[in-house]
């Protein structure tokens, strides 16, 4: 008598698709930790996933004023910086190591601090 399945379960092409239904369920689920989520404002100015949106705030900035940021945002650290006395001095006389330190450790150096030992 020859082997017959039984009609009234799924077929092959069911199992498999069932299969890789889940399989496929599984991974979107694990990936979700890992996709970026990008801002419904910014998804309705064209932002995806990989691609910033072509407006407001988050868009990309255009290589010349990019630029030009940088270059204006280099001149207020430097303004910020002779406010707080660190400006470059130019006219001062540059140090000469080599006069002091002839890479010799002295006594001094090698004293050891043995109070505070635990």
């Amino acid at each position: 008598m020859p082997s017959v399945k039984n009609p009234n379960g799924p077929s092959k092409n069911r199992l498999a698709a069932r299969a890789a239904k889940a399989r496929k369920q599984a991974q979107k689920q694990s990936a979700g930790g890992r996709k970026s989520k990008v801002a419904k404002a910014d998804q309705r100015r064209g932002a995806r996933p990989g691609l910033l949106p072509t407006s407001g705030p988050n868009a990309t900035i255009s290589a010349k004023k990019r630029r030009k940021l940088e270059r204006k945002m280099g001149y207020a650290l430097k303004r910020k910086m002779e406010e707080e006395g660190e400006a470059e001095m130019r006219d001062a006389p540059e140090a000469d190591n080599s006069t002091k330190d002839d890479g010799k450790a002295t006594d001094e150096d090698m004293v050891l601090d043995t109070e505070n030992i635990a």
